[in-house]
Protein backbone atom coordinates (compact mmCIF):
# COMPACT_ATOMS: atom_id res chain seq x y z
CA UNK A 1 0.00 0.00 0.00
CA UNK A 2 1.13 3.27 -0.89
CA UNK A 3 1.06 6.06 1.26
CA UNK A 4 0.03 9.74 -0.27
CA UNK A 5 1.23 12.75 1.82
CA UNK A 6 -0.02 15.50 1.63
CA UNK A 7 1.43 18.98 2.57
CA UNK A 8 0.28 22.09 1.54
CA UNK A 9 1.52 25.93 2.65
CA UNK A 10 3.83 23.82 4.27
CA UNK A 11 1.86 22.15 6.75
CA UNK A 12 1.50 18.17 6.49
CA UNK A 13 -2.00 18.20 5.88
CA UNK A 14 -2.59 14.10 6.99
CA UNK A 15 -0.73 14.93 10.32
CA UNK A 16 -3.01 17.93 10.96
CA UNK A 17 -5.67 15.65 10.24
CA UNK A 18 -4.84 12.80 12.05
CA UNK A 19 -4.17 15.00 15.40
CA UNK A 20 -7.54 16.42 15.19
CA UNK A 21 -9.00 12.99 15.08
CA UNK A 22 -6.82 11.85 18.12
CA UNK A 23 -8.11 15.07 20.32
CA UNK A 24 -11.72 13.86 19.62
CA UNK A 25 -10.98 10.36 20.63
CA UNK A 26 -9.67 11.80 23.40
CA UNK A 27 -10.01 15.33 24.38
CA UNK A 28 -7.24 15.13 27.19
CA UNK A 29 -4.39 15.02 24.51
CA UNK A 30 -5.43 18.45 23.42
CA UNK A 31 -3.82 19.68 26.99
CA UNK A 32 -0.10 20.71 26.48
CA UNK A 33 1.58 23.55 28.99
CA UNK A 34 4.24 25.76 27.64
CA UNK A 35 6.81 27.30 29.47
CA UNK A 36 8.43 31.03 29.43
CA UNK A 37 11.47 32.33 31.58
CA UNK A 38 13.10 35.27 31.61
CA UNK A 39 16.44 36.14 33.44
CA UNK A 40 17.01 39.35 34.81
CA UNK A 41 20.02 40.79 33.67
CA UNK A 42 20.60 44.24 34.48
CA UNK A 43 18.69 47.82 34.47
CA UNK A 44 15.21 46.77 32.09
CA UNK A 45 17.35 43.84 30.39
CA UNK A 46 16.58 40.19 30.70
CA UNK A 47 17.41 36.84 29.24
CA UNK A 48 14.00 35.25 28.00
CA UNK A 49 13.98 31.18 26.86
CA UNK A 50 10.93 29.87 24.96
CA UNK A 51 10.82 26.69 24.53
CA UNK A 52 10.84 24.07 27.25
CA UNK A 53 8.20 21.94 25.46
CA UNK A 54 9.04 18.30 24.75
CA UNK A 55 9.56 17.48 20.87
CA UNK A 56 10.24 20.97 19.96
CA UNK A 57 13.39 23.46 20.34
CA UNK A 58 13.86 26.37 21.97
CA UNK A 59 14.60 29.73 21.35
CA UNK A 60 16.79 32.33 23.29
CA UNK A 61 15.69 36.08 23.08
CA UNK A 62 17.16 39.10 24.36
CA UNK A 63 14.69 41.21 26.06
CA UNK A 64 14.89 44.98 27.34
CA UNK A 65 13.23 48.33 26.93
CA UNK A 66 13.71 51.29 24.90
CA UNK A 67 16.05 53.85 26.05
CA UNK A 68 12.86 55.74 26.90
CA UNK A 69 12.20 53.34 29.15
CA UNK A 70 15.41 53.25 31.17
CA UNK A 71 16.67 50.27 28.51
CA UNK A 72 19.51 49.86 25.95
CA UNK A 73 17.20 48.82 23.59
CA UNK A 74 19.15 45.21 23.25
CA UNK A 75 15.74 43.21 22.02
CA UNK A 76 12.13 43.27 22.35
CA UNK A 77 10.61 43.99 25.70
CA UNK A 78 7.57 42.17 27.16
CA UNK A 79 4.52 43.94 25.67
CA UNK A 80 6.31 43.56 22.07
CA UNK A 81 6.71 40.00 22.90
CA UNK A 82 2.91 39.84 23.22
CA UNK A 83 2.00 41.68 20.14
CA UNK A 84 4.51 39.28 18.07
CA UNK A 85 2.38 36.23 20.16
CA UNK A 86 -0.77 37.70 18.64
CA UNK A 87 0.76 37.87 15.13
CA UNK A 88 2.30 34.53 15.28
CA UNK A 89 -0.09 32.99 16.50
CA UNK A 90 -2.73 34.43 13.90
CA UNK A 91 -0.58 33.72 11.29
CA UNK A 92 0.06 29.56 12.39
CA UNK A 93 -4.11 29.46 12.80
CA UNK A 94 -4.66 30.61 9.36
CA UNK A 95 -2.03 28.71 7.62
CA UNK A 96 -2.85 25.24 9.33
CA UNK A 97 -6.47 26.21 8.66
CA UNK A 98 -6.15 27.15 5.54
CA UNK A 99 -4.36 23.87 4.57
CA UNK A 100 -6.97 21.85 6.68
CA UNK A 101 -9.95 23.36 4.07
CA UNK A 102 -7.82 23.55 0.58
CA UNK A 103 -7.14 26.76 0.90
CA UNK A 104 -3.11 27.68 -0.96
CA UNK A 105 -1.83 30.37 0.95
CA UNK A 106 1.11 32.21 -1.36
CA UNK A 107 1.48 35.22 1.13
CA UNK A 108 0.90 35.70 4.87
CA UNK A 109 1.39 38.47 7.04
CA UNK A 110 -0.02 40.13 10.15
CA UNK A 111 1.36 43.78 11.75
CA UNK A 112 0.62 44.26 15.21
CA UNK A 113 0.61 46.98 16.82
CA UNK A 114 -0.69 48.62 20.46
CA UNK A 115 -1.29 51.32 22.76
CA UNK A 116 0.02 51.19 26.48
CA UNK A 117 0.55 54.54 29.20
CA UNK A 118 3.00 53.85 31.62
CA UNK A 119 1.57 55.52 34.21
CA UNK A 120 0.22 53.03 36.09
CA UNK A 121 3.49 50.73 35.70
CA UNK A 122 5.57 53.40 37.14
CA UNK A 123 3.41 53.80 39.99
CA UNK A 124 1.72 57.19 38.65
CA UNK A 125 -2.00 57.78 38.65
CA UNK A 126 -3.17 56.89 35.00
CA UNK A 127 -5.18 54.50 32.86
CA UNK A 128 -4.77 50.38 33.43
CA UNK A 129 -0.95 49.51 33.29
CA UNK A 130 -1.70 47.50 30.24
CA UNK A 131 -2.98 47.83 26.33
CA UNK A 132 -5.49 49.67 25.82
CA UNK A 133 -5.72 48.46 22.22
CA UNK A 134 -4.55 46.35 19.63
CA UNK A 135 -4.57 46.71 16.25
CA UNK A 136 -3.88 43.95 13.89
CA UNK A 137 -3.74 43.93 10.33
CA UNK A 138 -3.50 40.49 8.02
CA UNK A 139 -2.19 40.63 4.79
CA UNK A 140 -3.08 37.33 2.53
CA UNK A 141 -2.58 35.84 -1.01
CA UNK A 142 -4.49 32.79 -2.54
CA UNK A 143 -4.46 31.38 -6.23
CA UNK A 144 -7.27 28.83 -5.45
CA UNK A 145 -9.50 30.85 -2.69
CA UNK A 146 -12.15 33.71 -3.24
CA UNK A 147 -11.93 36.92 -0.63
CA UNK A 148 -15.15 35.56 1.00
CA UNK A 149 -13.17 32.59 1.89
CA UNK A 150 -10.41 34.17 2.99
CA UNK A 151 -12.27 36.69 5.37
CA UNK A 152 -14.79 33.68 6.61
CA UNK A 153 -11.15 32.11 7.54
CA UNK A 154 -9.83 35.36 9.30
CA UNK A 155 -12.94 35.34 11.44
CA UNK A 156 -12.28 32.06 12.40
CA UNK A 157 -9.13 32.22 13.20
CA UNK A 158 -9.78 34.99 15.24
CA UNK A 159 -12.31 33.23 17.07
CA UNK A 160 -10.33 29.95 17.66
CA UNK A 161 -6.71 31.91 18.65
CA UNK A 162 -5.66 30.87 22.09
CA UNK A 163 -3.62 34.13 22.10
CA UNK A 164 -6.36 36.17 21.57
CA UNK A 165 -8.92 34.58 23.59
CA UNK A 166 -5.95 34.90 27.08
CA UNK A 167 -5.91 38.08 26.25
CA UNK A 168 -10.12 39.18 25.44
CA UNK A 169 -10.71 36.73 28.24
CA UNK A 170 -10.06 37.11 31.89
CA UNK A 171 -7.74 34.05 33.47
CA UNK A 172 -6.20 33.09 36.61
CA UNK A 173 -2.27 34.38 36.94
CA UNK A 174 -0.59 32.59 40.37
CA UNK A 175 2.47 33.81 40.74
CA UNK A 176 4.92 32.65 43.35
CA UNK A 177 8.03 33.92 44.45
CA UNK A 178 11.03 31.65 45.49
CA UNK A 179 13.57 33.90 47.06
CA UNK A 180 17.36 32.59 46.86
CA UNK A 181 19.36 33.50 49.64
Amino acid sequence: MTETLTVRNGIDVDQLLATIDAIKDDPNVASFTFHASSRWQEGTHNIGEIGRFVHAGHDDQTRDEPPVLLGNSKGPNAVELLLQAVGFCNAVGYVANAAARGIEVTQMEYDVEGDVDVRTFLGLAGPRAGFTAIRVTGRVASPNATDEQLQELCTYVQDTSPVLDSLANPIPVTTTLQIAH
